[in-house]
């Protein structure tokens, strides 16, 4: 079901802070997403903060999908692309929430189950106030962002209908394919 405000049905949801050095790799993979027009037009979008609020939890309402990005201080090299279940706890903040625990609010706040989703997190190194992104951290960013892209156009994602895009993105990532309407 198409969101309500007529939001892409898979949504890309970055985190991080552009001036903490590798922070900013979530923020710089969604800068390079939207330079490629094709994405929104197939229902795709993105979207990126700092950090995760509740108040993303009304951003995942009529998603079909939903991937978060982050940078990981620690992990595989070059980044892991992992199934995100929501948090059996809830465990929150003012300052910021886990991904799991979002999509266990959005259980909580709309009483329905939350969008399948995965989080794509990419190796950083150094995360000082005011430093650049490391040369490693942007290897990093790179091969995730064609892992990222490939992912979206398998198939023909990019460019194709809505329909079509949605159901090879749901079989490049494992998921059931959403239901017809």
């Amino acid at each position: 079901m198409p969101s309500p405000s007529g939001a892409g049905r898979v949504l890309i949801l970055a985190c991080g802070n552009p001036s903490r050095g590798d922070d900013a790799l979530g923020p710089l993979l969604i800068e390079r997403l939207n330079l490629d027009p094709d994405l929104a037009r197939c229902g795709i979008e993105t979207l990126t903060d700092f950090q995760l609020q509740i108040e993303h939890v009304l951003d995942l309402q009529g998603r079909e999908h939903v991937i978060f990005v982050d940078a990981a201080a620690s992990g595989p090299e070059p980044f892991a692309f992992l199934p995100l279940p929501p948090s059996p706890e809830v465990s929150f903040s003012t300052h910021a929430l886990a991904p799991g625990t979002l999509l266990r609010l959005f259980r909580q706040v709309t009483g329905e189950t939350p969008p399948p989703a995965r989080l794509l997190a990419i190796r950083g190194y150094g995360f000082a106030l005011g430093a650049p992104l490391s040369e490693q951290a942007s290897d990093n960013l790179d091969r995730a962002e064609r892992f990222l892209i490939r992912l979206l156009r398998a198939d023909g994602v990019v460019g194709a209908s809505d329909e079509t895009a949605l159901g090879a993105v749901s079989d490049a990532l494992g998921w059931e394919r959403p239901r017809q309407t």
